[in-house]
């Protein structure tokens, strides 16, 4: 996926300037799809070189004027062709998962530091993705359209979460020695 695409959902959703854009990425697809506020506006431009996306100049008070972008025709074509394309995306690389794989080799209470870190984290994205759980969507079982979606990609976000909560805490039980037994 490249940002163009993830900020033509976005837009699709909703028009916005690019610094709203960048406000969405910061509190949603951020979570799924990283990007600075630099590269949002140069992807804008060349987005709206493309044709995909228009902008429109607006006023306003006290400030420079802004611009606020909305998906073009050919945006929504380059769109419903990517939405339809198959995902050849593979889970991305582990680090911390190499790190433990090795922890023979190095020192355990590092990796057990490491491993706690990234835990805490994990729980703490868990816990964001849960109140907005709450707050966005409290009667799940009456959405329909984007705002199902959205539920949606918030519940596998969620579930991604919580497995990885657990799975550190597996990790942490089985390196952390007990009391009168020798380190692993």
């Amino acid at each position: 996926m490249a940002l163009e695409h993830a900020l033509l959902v976005s837009l699709s959703e909703r028009a916005g300037s690019g610094y709203e854009l960048a406000r969405r990425f910061d509190k949603s697809i951020g979570y799924f799809w990283s990007a600075t506020h630099q590269q949002i506006y140069r992807v804008l431009k060349r987005m709206e070189d493309s044709g995909w996306v228009t902008a429109e100049s607006v006023n306003q008070q006290g400030k420079p004027d802004k611009k606020v972008y909305s998906v073009a025709r050919a945006g929504q074509a380059e769109l419903a062709r990517w939405l339809a394309e198959p995902t050849t995306s593979v889970p991305s690389r582990d680090e911390l998962g190499v790190k433990i794989r090795g922890a023979a080799h190095g020192d355990i209470d590092a990796i057990c530091a490491e491993v706690a870190r990234h835990r805490a984290q994990h729980a703490q994205r868990l816990d964001e993705f849960q109140l907005s759980e709450k707050k966005f969507f409290p009667v799940p079982d009456q959405l329909s359209g984007t705002e199902l979606h959205q539920y949606l990609v918030l519940r596998g976000g969620i579930r991604t979460e919580s497995g990885y909560v657990e799975w550190c805490d597996e990790v942490l039980q089985a390196l952390r020695p007990r009391k009168g037994e020798p380190s692993p």
